[in-house]
């Protein structure tokens, strides 16, 4: 049975019902870094012998009618902006891309606004230039976008290293997030030491680190690694992330990402926080067991804590159970705390 904590929410008429993975990486025995922290001679030699993809070819792949693209501190991001409702700002982890979001999105567009975007230097979004990487922070990017797509108010949904951009956010406008759901999000410098990953995960990852690229063993491990049950991972998602893996390397790979850092100012910005706050654990995660739900419930000191421990399910709960994890935003969020705002359509 799914763990649930949902104290004291008031119900609507509606319903009376960084680490992270760049950090799972850095610690993998002869681990897969090349792809994320590469030398310039391993990136050339690499690009010569493996089939990279450019941004221009991906875009091709991935992009489809609801692909947008919008120039923010000197980078291209891709978004989609669908539906019409509340707005669901939802932001995917490390090595991942807005299609962690595509089942979710479909059950609940009907009834919600849902924005999500590819970090840069991830998915279809542009390359990051040193210029944009010395003098843009990761939150300005989503705080930008859906500021100029007109939005006043928001639930934030993020898992990974995406939760840590809804907590940064949360803690800078408070204004803005009026609800902050988080999946799997790391509160504290990541700890590696307790992974013990099958010998078939050890060889991919060494074989990455040597060539500087990450092929489709690879990917099928950590994957399924990563998974309470990896038969849920379809072959489709396996595809997405060794095909948006392999764009060509980025000189900034992390700039635009959420870090948790040496967890100092991240615990700064936690104590802030005063969003209502719903944590949405995948319980057999190897790397952020419950434990590390207990321990972020611990630093959002000021929010009001709802949570749910999935038992079933890993790192990835929006990969893993989407419908599960749609069901749940949904209750959340017609719980109604902030439920009098009127609904924000996308801007013409």
């Amino acid at each position: 049975m799914e763990n649930i904590t949902m104290p004291t929410i008031r119900w609507s008429s509606k319903i009376k019902s960084s680490l992270s993975a760049l950090a799972i990486l850095a610690a993998l025995p002869a681990c897969a870094t090349a792809q994320i922290v590469e030398s310039a001679a391993t990136v050339a030699a690499s690009q010569e012998t493996q089939p990279r993809l450019t941004i221009e070819e991906l875009r091709a792949l991935y992009g489809d009618e609801e692909s947008r693209y919008m120039e923010i501190g000197g980078v291209e991001v891709h978004y989609k902006d669908e539906g019409s409702g509340p707005v669901l700002f939802m932001v995917h982890g490390s090595l991942s891309s807005t299609r962690t979001w595509d089942r979710i999105t479909e059950i609940l567009k009907s009834d919600y606004r849902i924005i999500r975007y590819d970090i840069p230097g991830y998915g279809l979004s542009g390359r990051v230039s040193d210029e944009t990487a010395a003098n843009v922070q990761p939150v300005e990017i989503a705080e930008q976008l859906v500021e100029r797509l007109g939005v006043k108010k928001l639930t934030f949904v993020g898992v990974s290293s995406g939760g840590t951009m809804g907590m940064y956010l949360a803690a800078k406008r408070p204004d803005l997030v009026e609800r902050l759901i988080i999946s799997n999000t790391p509160s504290d410098p990541v700890d590696t030491s307790h992974l013990v990953m099958p010998e078939s995960f050890v060889e991919a990852a060494k074989k990455s680190r040597e060539t500087g690229f990450s092929d489709m063993t690879f990917w099928n491990e950590y994957l399924g690694f990563f998974a309470g049950d990896p038969d849920r991972i379809s072959a489709q998602t396996r595809k997405e992330y060794y095909d948006l893996n392999r764009r060509t390397a980025e000189k900034h790979p992390i700039a635009l990402v959420a870090r948790i850092g040496d967890g100092v100012q991240a615990k700064i910005e936690m104590a802030k926080i005063v969003t209502p706050t719903f944590l949405i654990w995948g319980g057999a995660d190897p790397l952020l067991p419950e434990s590390a739900a207990d321990a972020i419930t611990n630093y959002l000191g000021s929010a009001q804590i709802s949570r749910i421990i999935m038992p079933d399910v890993g790192h990835y709960p929006p990969l893993e159970s989407p419908d599960r994890f749609a069901q749940w935003i949904a209750a959340y969020v017609e719980a109604g705390v902030l439920s009098e705002h009127e609904p924000e359509s996308p801007q013409p």
